[in-house]
């Protein structure tokens, strides 16, 4: 089983801060996730000389919306930062349209890349928790025949759900999102905002996010299954002394 973990790129001096910590984790830690966030300055592909390549894979996420498929620009950032793999996922408009962005699809950029790199590794997002579930399933199944091999979802918090989704990837690289949500506050916003379902025995505390976390761990490696942690605004320490990564 692959265990990946995502840091956010807010700067350099914070990205350097949390890679120090995966690597105490020893080996328990074997991918590298690097999401291409709008407001921040740093690229998530510049973060390529940052990672140990020997030790973890590095996978840096792109936005359909931020190339154009007809230009080749991403062509190039591939071949410049000698990647073997990437996260393709729709993106947001940028804030106050400060960047450009085109109406690049998704499943056009998956397919274009696979014809280009048909050795990369190409992943895509799914999110359990966007729209029903048979129209997330036809959303993956499109993205799978245009070239994706891999799945990274968003953070899962209902274990009934999980196991829908491991039964239907069969065949596919999957890696289950875990985030750990410990306050109110934030608990509210995944409600909000991403239209989350919180099953009636959730709690906004580490002790249930560390059982619910290591409950997940096992399911994945008895599915065949990966697991991606995606932590924000936590105790890292705290947190991941209770969990089991092996």
């Amino acid at each position: 089983m692959n265990i990946s973990f995502e840091i956010v790129p807010r700067s350099l001096h914070a990205f350097d801060e949390q890679y120090t910590f995966v690597q105490k984790l020893d080996d328990g830690i074997n991918l590298i996730n690097v999401p291409d966030i709008q407001r921040f300055e740093i690229r998530s592909w510049e973060l390529s000389a940052q990672v140990d390549r020997n030790k973890y894979r590095f996978i840096p996420h792109f936005r359909a919306i931020d190339f154009k498929i007809e230009n080749g620009e991403l062509h190039r950032i591939i071949e410049m930062y000698q990647l073997d793999s990437v996260l393709l996922v729709t993106g947001d408009p940028p804030e106050g349209l400060k960047r450009a962005y085109y109406n690049t699809d998704v499943v056009d950029l998956i397919r274009d890349l696979r014809n280009h790199f048909p050795l990369l590794n190409i992943y895509a997002g799914f999110d359990p928790h966007r729209k029903g579930l048979l129209d997330e399933c036809d959303y993956i199944q499109r993205k799978a025949d245009a070239g994706a091999t891999g799945f990274f979802s968003q953070p899962f918090y209902d274990h009934r759900l999980i196991d829908i989704y491991i039964e239907h990837m069969e065949g596919l690289e999957t890696y289950i999102g875990i985030s750990p949500i410990t306050s109110l506050a934030s608990m509210n916003y995944w409600e909000v905002k991403n239209r989350v379902k919180f099953p009636k025995d959730f709690r906004p505390d580490y002790d249930w996010n560390v059982e619910f976390a290591n409950r997940v761990i096992a399911t994945a490696g008895a599915a065949g299954a990966n697991v991606y942690f995606m932590p924000i605004r936590i105790d890292l320490e705290r947190y991941f002394e209770g969990i089991k990564l092996r």
